[in-house]
């Protein structure tokens, strides 16, 4: 029987392919953005092909922001979408307190608004890695958990899928305790990391979306990036 050869998309890509795409690009940030109101995140579980082709697969509703997770299965590098999967997944899934999915999940929530103000930004890809940051102003209140994701996007009818997914590619996952606010007139919370990009993943595809909950697990802010010429 003839091994199942995998999509493009997990395959391997130098990344110089796609440098001179994102060269022109002199802002990659939230700002200026309308901030999602709320997220719609859809876990698939790395063996189910239909559930990723499918497109008739739950849409996000008006302001929602749709995240996409795979989530390794326990066939392993033989699932089909082995190479989309993360085990930030399964991490996600825990924070959430859900379980893995047989097939498919999803799960949605709403932010509650508040004083703050969350700003989310990205560099270029430079050698495997872009340098990513999340920051909240007025620094204040607290303890937040701050999560910032790298993500793809992936249109409908592409790569397999037969909806639109922001495929989940990297994530840093971070507690702010009150202490961590900086001092001074305009305390903030901040943080900014190189994310690791995977063999795979299109640089001029990669944008960055962040949001922080507070101890009861609400989300109080979400951001997402947008690149300006």
């Amino acid at each position: 029987m003839n091994k199942f050869k995998p999509p493009a998309w997990i395959c391997a890509l130098p990344l110089a392919l796609a440098a001179s795409a994102i060269q022109a690009q002199s802002s990659c940030s939230s700002d200026g953005q309308q901030p999602p109101a709320g997220l719609m995140e859809r876990f698939v579980e790395a063996d189910c092909e239909s559930c990723w082709s499918d497109p008739k697969a739950l849409q996000p509703g008006r302001g929602e922001l749709a995240l996409d997770w795979i989530v390794p299965s326990s066939r392993g590098e033989d699932a089909w979408l082995s190479n989309g999967a993360t085990t930030e997944a399964r991490e996600r899934l825990k924070a959430l307190r859900r379980p893995a999915p047989v097939q498919a999940d999803a799960i949605r929530r709403k932010a509650e608004s508040g004083p703050q103000e969350l700003r989310v930004a990205h560099g270029q890809v430079f050698n495997g890695y872009i340098g990513a940051s999340i920051e909240l102003q007025p620094g204040n209140g607290g303890p937040w958990q701050a999560w910032l994701l790298l993500v793809e996007t992936l249109a409908g009818g592409t790569e397999g899928t037969g909806v639109e997914r922001n495929l989940v590619r990297s994530v840093l996952q971070l507690t702010w305790p009150p202490s961590a606010a900086s001092a001074g007139p305009s305390p903030r919370f901040f943080e900014s990391r190189p994310m690791s990009v995977p063999a795979g993943a299109h640089p001029d595809r990669l944008r960055v979306v962040g949001w922080i909950e507070d101890t009861r697990g609400t989300i109080r802010g979400i951001a997402q990036s947008r690149c300006e010429n």
